[in-house]
């Protein structure tokens, strides 16, 4: 074991997310609950997980707490923004994602979280209307640095030692990379200042916002906002780690484990299907074309990259991969996700899969999100800057350079997220990614 120069997680992490609808309320009111032993904390690799450090005879099976220094749940302070003005308390009875008897025994807790006024455009979220909202005519520059100031103040406020911010608000309407904006950071800059709202979405202003303040930034939609190198240079700059995109929660989590086992065991792929009805916040947004282009971008992306139809032609180089989300109010949080899936064997004959899984959104993504807010603070107190590939693993669409292509093989990204924890925790980083 090697010393390493990971700060100590000393005094309290405040954890700041961007939305408090059925993500973000079921994320807070879980953490309350689980301190008082009220509820486990699973799905969570934090939490949760043993990690082998060490082979042989000098191999041991640790707790994430126990390889590297990480805050406990009690250390956390926990915050928000929102369009709209319900506290937490309000917001998570009326995402009825949880039961009564998992929201009342923290009620007190809850109420106290008064989300601060977010960042709103109705063009990026044309499903919701915002009442909550900072002044509608500062410009890009301006709302930035109200963000900032929000940051300071809840810091201060509440004995902060160190903030992480994250966005698990809404899908915003696909923002496409414009070079004479988005690839230089003085011209990104200098567009917020002129008040750009067509190449400037409301998440840049929080992303920015965070990183100037010392906080790392996660993207928890599948919203661009990270996707560009003035985003890259300002994390490097302000040697501030960032990650995203979109939780990793239902479908798309499935397809990963399902894509690389029809690439270990050579099976061809010639189609791929995938639907969803969901009726929550997030449903109504993405039943908007252009908000549902963001997500679909997010999606297609994953078997590609698993199935490497430039190494294997024979069996992946004609998939039709479909993907459609449809809004469908009486499911509200559970959403339901159908793939059909053709594959073909030996001499080419054809089966079918078919894969239903009645999921609860927001169960799956509360525990991705405090693992990602935790490690991205790990990652912070490491020196670790810019984009943090080890990170992809919570992630549907992981963020990459202009010169790597992302790993969406959930086993290998597996693997980069333990051999991070090892190093940092001062051990060999011991598993190979093919």
């Amino acid at each position: 074991m090697k010393q390493t120069n990971v700060k100590p997680a000393e005094g309290k992490l405040g954890i700041l997310c961007v939305g408090l609808g059925a993500v973000s309320s079921t994320f807070i009111t879980g953490v309350l609950m689980i301190r008082k032993g009220m509820g486990k904390p699973v799905g969570s690799i934090t939490q949760m997980a043993k990690i082998r450090v060490g082979k042989g005879e000098q191999a041991q099976y640790k707790n994430v707490s126990e390889i590297v220094s990480m805050p406990t749940l009690d250390d956390i302070v926990l915050g928000a923004w929102d369009i709209l003005p319900d506290n937490a308390f309000e917001s998570a009875m009326h995402a009825e994602v949880l039961k009564d008897r998992d929201i009342y025994p923290v009620k007190d807790e809850l109420e106290k979280i008064i989300p601060m006024k977010g960042v709103y455009d109705h063009n990026f979220v044309k499903a919701l209307d915002g009442t909550w909202t900072k002044d509608p005519n500062a410009t890009r520059w301006e709302l930035m640095e109200q963000v900032r100031q929000d940051i300071r103040e809840f810091k201060e406020k509440n004995g902060c030692s160190r903030i992480v911010v994250i966005w698990a608000a809404s899908t915003e309407i696909y923002v496409p990379r414009v070079a004479a904006v988005h690839d230089s950071l003085e011209a990104f800059e200098a567009a917020m200042k002129a008040d750009d709202r067509v190449n400037i979405a409301p998440s840049m202003c929080y992303a920015y916002a965070a990183l100037s303040e010392g906080a790392p930034f996660i993207m928890g939609a599948p919203n661009t906002c990270l996707d560009f190198p003035a985003m890259w240079q300002y994390a490097e700059k302000t040697n501030m780690p960032i990650a995203g995109k979109d939780f990793k929660t239902g479908q798309t989590m499935m397809k990963t484990v399902l894509a690389a086992a029809f690439r270990t065991r050579m099976l061809g792929v010639s189609g791929w299907f995938s639907t969803n009805i969901l009726g929550n916040r997030d449903g109504l947004v993405l039943d908007v074309p252009e908000n549902f282009k963001t997500k679909e971008v997010s999606k297609l992306g994953v078997i590609d990259t698993i199935l490497k139809n430039d190494e294997y032609p024979d069996l992946y180089s004609d998939i039709f991969h479909k993907v459609r989300i449809n809004y469908y109010p009486p499911r509200n949080d559970d959403k339901e996700g159908w793939d059909n899936i053709d594959i073909f064997g030996w001499m080419g004959y054809p089966m079918q899969i078919k894969v239903d899984f009645l999921c609860r959104d927001s169960i799956l993504a509360a525990p991705l999100l405090l693992d990602l807010a935790l490690l991205s603070d790990l990652g912070a107190r490491a020196g670790k800057s810019g984009i943090q590939t080890w990170l992809s693993f919570y992630l549907k669409s992981p963020m990459h350079d202009d010169e790597h292509l992302p790993i969406h093989d959930l086993f290998q990204q597996y693997a980069m997220l333990k051999n991070a924890i090892r190093e940092m925790g001062g051990y060999e980083a011991d598993e190979e990614i093919d």
